[in-house]
C-alpha cells in the first residue's frame, strides 16, 4: 500500500474515531484492501446498534461499575474492531488479507477475532489505549503488527520538507522503515 494512502487512511481513522459516544475513550477501526488502497469498512467503539446510547443505557457501565481499563472486556461498549468485523460480515465484505487501521492496541477479544477473519496486517497508530492488550497474541499468531506515530499537521510537514516525492508515491521521511 502507498504511503500516501496509509496516512490518508490514518487521518480518517483518527476523525472517524470521534462518531463514539463512549465517555472514557473513542477508537476508530478501517479495514484495508492494501492491493488497491481503499477502504472496506469502518467501525468505532460506541453502545449497541440501534440500542442505547451508551452500554449501560445513559451511563457508561464500566465507569458505574469501576472497572479498570483492560480488564472485565465482556462489560462495556462494543470496540471499534469487532464493530468494524461485524459490519464487514453483515455487508459481505471479505475481511481475508486486508489490514485494519486501529486508534489503539486491541484488546485480547478483539485479537482473536481480527486473527480469526483473516486480517493480515495491523497498523496501530501510537498514542491510544496501552493496558492490557492482544499484541502478543496478534504476533504469535503472525499477524503483522506495525506501529505509528500521530500525524503531525499536514502544513508543518510541507514546510520541513518530509514528504518528497519519488516515482508516483510520497514517503514519509520522519518515520523509521
Amino acid at each position: 500500500m502507498q504511503e500516501k494512502h496509509i496516512l490518508i487512511r490514518i487521518e480518517q481513522c483518527l476523525a472517524l474515531a470521534q462518531a463514539s459516544n463512549c465517555p472514557r475513550r473513542k477508537f476508530g477501526a478501517l479495514l484495508l484492501d492494501p492491493k488497491r488502497n481503499v477502504v472496506l469498512m469502518d467501525g468505532y467503539n460506541g453502545g449497541p446498534r440501534g440500542g442505547s446510547r451508551l452500554c449501560g443505557g445513559e451511563v457508561c457501565l464500566r465507569d458505574e461499575l469501576g472497572i479498570p481499563s483492560g480488564t472485565r472486556i465482556e462489560i462495556g461498549c462494543h470496540h471499534a474492531e469487532m464493530n468494524v468485523i461485524c459490519n464487514a460480515a453483515a455487508a459481505g465484505v471479505p475481511c481475508a488479507g486486508a489490514w485494519l487501521i486501529v486508534t489503539g492496541e486491541p484488546c485480547l477479544l478483539c485479537a482473536k477475532l481480527i486473527h480469526h477473519a483473516g486480517i493480515t496486517k495491523v497498523i496501530v497508530v501510537q498514542g491510544g489505549y496501552k493496558g492490557e492488550n492482544g499484541i502478543d497474541y496478534l504476533k504469535q499468531n503472525h499477524v503483522e503488527v506495525e506501529w505509528r506515530s500521530l500525524p503531525q499537521n499536514p502544513k508543518s510537514l510541507q514546510e520541513s520538507n518530509v514528504f518528497k516525492r519519488s516515482g508516483s508515491e510520497i514517503e514519509d521521511k520522519s518515520l523509521p522503515k
